[in-house]
């Protein structure tokens, strides 16, 4: 058996877990999973910048407003590197829709339905090793 490449994941801590305080517990559980925090900043997206993360949800409805919510402050922009990391931090945020995610899960503890346009879901993790390359690339071009 050979041993793989560590994989890689761009991790946002959204504007709402910023603003909560929430920042250290969501790096806690991702830390606390085995998964090494290898890049880190804090940063408030610009509406270019979230055009390039969101491409493909530009021309949907409500696209603005992921982008009103997304540049309402400060987000924590992280990569973690292990075996599995795209799906095993996937699976320690929960579902994307913090009412139903589980209990023991980022969303689940810490999230609920605000009654706003955008859900507000505390975290972003990229969906695919895809994603993560395209992704970690827009937020750490440095790391390319």
């Amino acid at each position: 058996m050979t041993n793989q490449a560590p994989g890689r994941i761009l991790i946002l801590v959204k504007p709402d877990a910023v603003e909560r305080r929430l920042t250290g517990e969501i790096l806690r559980r991702v830390e606390a999973k085995g998964y090494d925090l290898v890049a880190l900043k804090v940063v408030t997206p610009t509406p270019e910048l979230l055009a390039e993360h969101y491409a493909e949800h530009i021309a949907k409805p409500f696209y603005p407003s992921i982008v009103e919510y997304m540049t309402s402050g400060p987000v924590v922009a992280a990569v973690a590197s292990g075996h599995r990391v795209v799906e095993g931090c996937r699976s320690l945020m929960g579902p994307t829709e913090p009412t139903l995610a589980a209990p023991g899960t980022i969303r689940g503890d810490l999230g609920r339905d605000w009654g706003t346009d955008a859900m507000k879901n505390l975290v972003h993790g990229s969906d695919s090793d895809e994603s993560a390359a395209r992704e970690i690339a827009i937020w750490f071009p440095e790391l390319v």
